[in-house]
């Protein structure tokens, strides 16, 4: 018909199309398996090909200037899979890997539990026959074995023919490490990180005899300062537990910055396509996605600044130790403080002793972790995570609360006779020392002599309640939010923290306890510096913070309104109703006339260290009796006094007296303002020194 398709030509057009395809197929089939069958065959039994993971560096951690504290280099880590070789073969790579590693001076992970003494004899490293038990246990072996026997069986299961003790236990380190972590053709196990260039060159130049081993460029975490801001940088270690996001060769943020943040440091690894021949040899590797770096983490603090805190606080404390104030007190720890007083920023903070970061990258050893854990706490934060008893440095406190509410005023003094004739008659410290009292002092001279007897009496004026309120508003016994983790919130002397810790009531003759910063007052460091700041600032209430800014890897910064919501989550802190209190400037002004004659007239606790110093500083000493008898020694202060800049903290745990921490304090004050020490030092060796000092 006219005009109408003709549909037959069309089916027999498509069937050729169709015949003509499959025509094509059947040739490359043919190709294929017939002319290139055997190559292809033959490349499938010798060649694997895996995906890997191509680590991105993590975000740096800078001071407020720009100044790397941590970074990252390009490093090498050796990386053994599993290839087809016998039991012996791999025992020779494994000792050959390990051979090198020691020449090179190289580490290795090995957490064999089973060791060499100096008789050349194996034995158990474990704190207890128990834990030996239940490691025989996991490896399928008699729990009735003895070292040398279980070493043994271990022999006979792996095909390990060596004899030299030594060589057998660095396979079976590595070994043992295989078995913890589980490695393929596919999944690696880590040996060893950041080993030398050197190492890195010869498993390259001879890897024929390395089978399975391959050499993995990657970011190093290096802590390029040292030891310097060690308990605000944290660490890193080895992931515990896999997680999204991770593998089990990762390292993740453990303490400190490096742990709060996590999720901003760690950057998105990429992907990468590495050839490998079945025998271990002839790797090729090619980048498939790339990596993304972590953001940078910007603090507020001053490295030149933290610097010098570090060095007055190490100082201080070993002057005090030696007896360099007419006095020895075993001292060994402390902290210190500076705080900017209008914004909270924290410019620098200190903790002693200290650590270096760097021990834990790759997993710290165990004469490293041994160090680390003593007494005194070294990887303890002791500015935020420890809780100190003020003592005498909580007197303005009382001061304030004792003006503003009408129990005192400005002009009205207080006869201070030695005892206080009240309740269980406490006394001042005075009369401990020289059974007199100070006499009639008002406020503003009850803070420069600290006089106990002054501050009984203001705090039985007013009550507990009132004096736990404006401690309360100047952050005393809360969180303040600052970006660590594991920030303590202390406690503060109350009605309600007596119920609370021990189901009884308040009695009136607590809170004179309470006025002169003991009974159940206990705060942090940040807390005081928050505190000693508001004071300084005309009561202006601040927040203390450690964190600029965060700069992701395109450039972009992470809001505030954003880091400041993730410290909440992540610290468990809630937003608190606080009442707002208006200070009156001429309360407040008392109070700070008084912390300048502490520094600045000769009956001050500290005149004899601020003696004819360029910058007129307000300051105040606290001695605080510890639970155990000792004395910790407390030194606050501010400069300078007509336009507060920053507030310094300084506290050595039984340090004794609070006047031998003054000249921690007045070395930072010196290195803030650029001043030049040789000029504004005071030889202050000629100025007696009396016990009376608070």
């Amino acid at each position: 018909m006219k005009g109408k398709p003709n549909i037959r030509l069309r089916f027999n057009s498509l069937t050729t199309i169709i015949y003509i395809f499959g025509i094509i197929l059947l040739l490359q089939l043919f190709n294929l398996q017939i002319i290139h069958g055997e190559e292809y065959r033959e490349q499938s039994n010798t060649r694997l090909t895996r995906e890997s993971t191509a680590v991105a560096a993590r975000g740096s951690i800078l001071d407020r200037n720009g100044n790397p504290i941590v970074e990252n280099s390009m490093g090498f880590s050796l990386e053994l899979y599993k290839s087809k070789v016998d039991n012996q073969t791999l025992n020779t790579t494994i000792l050959n890997i390990v051979d090198v590693l020691e020449k090179n001076e190289d580490s290795y992970k090995d957490s064999f539990p089973i060791k060499i003494n100096e008789e050349e004899q194996y034995y158990f490293d474990f704190d207890t026959d128990e834990k030996a038990i239940n490691w025989k246990k996991k490896m399928k072996l008699d729990e009735k074995l003895n070292a040398q026997q279980c070493i043994q069986q271990l022999k006979e299961k792996y095909e390990i023919q060596f004899d030299n003790i030594y060589q057998v236990r660095k396979v079976l380190a590595v070994r043992y490490q295989i078995l913890q972590d589980g490695y393929s053709t596919t999944k690696s196990i880590v040996i060893s990180n950041n080993i030398s260039r050197k190492s890195a060159l010869e498993f390259n130049e001879r890897s024929e005899n390395f089978p399975g081993v391959s050499v993995v460029v990657e970011p190093i975490r290096q802590y390029t300062s040292g030891n310097l801001a060690s308990h605000v940088v944290g660490t890193i270690g080895k992931i515990s537990e896999v997680k999204d996001g991770y593998n089990a060769n990762d390292y993740i943020g453990k303490t400190g910055i490096e742990y709060l943040f996590e999720k901003y440091l760690k950057g998105q690894d990429g992907t990468k396509q590495i050839d490998m021949s079945v025998d271990g040899t002839n790797t090729e590797e090619y980048v498939t996605q790339d990596a993304v770096e972590g953001s940078d983490v910007v603090l507020t603090i001053d490295a030149n600044l933290q610097k010098v805190t570090e060095q007055a606080l190490s100082n201080n404390i070993q002057k005090i130790n030696s007896g360099g104030f007419g006095k020895k007190y075993a001292t060994n720890s402390g902290a210190a403080i500076v705080m900017n007083v209008k914004t909270g920023e924290v410019l620098s903070m200190a903790s002693y002793p200290d650590f270096n970061p760097q021990d834990f990258v790759g997993g710290i050893s165990s004469e490293n972790w041994e160090k680390y854990n003593t007494e005194d706490t070294p990887q303890v934060n002791k500015t935020m995570q420890t809780a100190y008893a003020p003592g005498s440095i909580f007197k303005m406190v009382t001061a304030i609360a004792g003006l503003e509410s009408g129990a005192i005023t400005t002009k009205e003094t207080i006869n201070d006779t030695g005892v206080y004739p009240k309740y269980t008659n406490p006394k001042c410290w005075i009369y401990t020392d020289y059974h007199k009292g100070h006499g009639r002092l008002n406020v503003s001279g009850a803070i420069q002599h600290s006089c106990n007897y002054f501050f009984y009496e203001t705090a039985d004026r007013m009550g507990i309640d009132t004096l736990a309120k404006y401690a309360k508003y100047f952050g005393l016994g809360t969180k303040t939010g600052i970006e660590l983790p594991n920030e303590t919130s202390g406690t503060l002397a109350s009605k309600e923290t007596k119920q609370n810790l021990y189901n009884e009531q308040w009695y009136a003759g607590e809170t004179l306890s309470a006025a002169i910063g003991q009974s159940y007052n206990s705060f942090s460091l940040v807390q005081i510096a928050k505190y000693i700041s508001m004071l300084a600032n005309g009561g202006n209430k601040i927040q203390p913070t450690i964190v600029e800014k965060i700069i992701n890897s395109d450039g972009t910064e992470v809001s505030r309104e954003e880091i400041q919501n993730y410290i909440k989550e992540k610290a468990g802190i809630a937003d608190e109703n606080q009442e707002d209190i208006s200070i009156s400037q001429d309360n407040l002004r008392a109070i700070l006339e008084g912390m300048e004659s502490v520094t600045d007239d000769q009956g001050g606790t500290a005149y004899s260290i601020f003696k004819n110093f360029a910058i007129s500083v307000g300051g105040k000493t606290g001695s605080a009796e510890t639970s155990t008898g000792k004395v910790n020694a407390w030194f606050v202060g501010f400069a300078p006094y007509d336009d507060p800049q920053i507030a310094v903290v300084v506290l050595v745990e039984n340090g004794g007296h609070g006047y031998y921490t003054a000249e921690a304090v007045k070395e930072i004050i010196e290195q803030y303002f650029g001043m030049n020490i040789e000029q504004v030092q005071e030889n202050v060796t000629s100025i007696p020194y009396t016990e009376s000092f608070r």
